[in-house]
């Protein structure tokens, strides 16, 4: 909801690990402004408007917390793998007649107002939500993996069975994945090409968000796991072929027992 004539609240809530796009623009019935695999934005009013993407963010300008709770209410059947503690984030767009492009704390000064710089602004604002989450799952992958590098310094070995191996392994995997699939911070939206204020309204707040800064400290991060995480195969291969090796001595010494009683005998 307008604080004011001239601000403009964007609230952005991380709600699930997907959204369905399809379902919820089937459900709302209503024309969308952007409508593609990734991206689904509707106007619901002067200044008010919906935008979802399918990386589980719901973002929302002009809306009171009330309504912000019933809309997402309303499209759960279309939440996969709801979270249980929503990210949210918040900023302010502040319209002013001398004000060209300002960024503050929580806020933007604009001296331009429409459909496009609210997506523009509403993207970013995602895409700000994405990174806090996947940095979360990020640091408690890396959290584990310290668990068991401790373990192999004090014990000399892992306690981890290998189908508990794999399975942390892929969902490092998985999230180096959805990371690498929905932050798309380094693709410039095509509307900002011909339009130099949209251009430098989205190089703005992408460094007033830090987005490559944090996105590449997840990279980091997730290539720090994955290079534990091989070096923690490698040792379950020797231990395997060590296994291996000792179940080929203990055949082989069947074979000569068994020649010998048979010669014996």
């Amino acid at each position: 909801m307008d604080s004011g004539n001239h601000l403009h609240r964007i609230t952005a809530i991380l709600v699930a690990g997907q959204l369905d796009l399809k379902g919820i623009k089937q459900f709302l019935d209503v024309k969308p402004l952007v409508d593609t695999s990734t991206e689904l934005l509707l106007s619901t009013g002067a200044n008010r408007y919906h935008f979802f993407f399918n990386f589980g963010v719901a973002v929302f300008a002009n809306y009171s917390d009330e309504e912000i709770k019933l809309a997402i209410k309303s499209i759960t059947p279309f939440l996969k793998n709801p979270v249980q503690g929503w990210i949210r984030e918040e900023f302010i767009v502040e319209v002013s007649d001398e004000s060209n492009l300002e960024f503050e704390f929580d806020r933007v000064g604009v001296n331009r107002l429409d459909d496009k710089v609210f997506r523009i602004t509403m993207l970013n604002l995602a895409q700000s939500v994405a990174l806090d989450h996947y940095n979360h799952i990020s640091e408690g992958l890396l959290f584990e993996v310290k668990g068991f590098t401790r373990e192999l310094e004090s014990r000399g070995k892992l306690s981890l069975r290998r189908t508990s191996m794999m399975k942390f392994i892929g969902k490092a995997l998985s999230t180096k994945n959805e990371v690498t699939d929905n932050v798309y911070i380094f693709d410039a939206p095509e509307m900002v090409w011909d339009d130099e204020y949209l251009d430098k309204l989205n190089q703005g707040l992408r460094k007033h968000f830090d987005l490559r800064i944090r996105f590449s400290e997840i990279e980091y991060t997730l290539r720090t796991i994955s290079e534990n995480l091989d070096t923690f195969r490698e040792i379950y291969n020797q231990r395997e072929n060590s296994l291996l090796e000792w179940i080929i001595i203990a055949l082989i010494l069947v074979e000569v027992f068994d020649l010998l009683i048979t010669r014996i005998f």
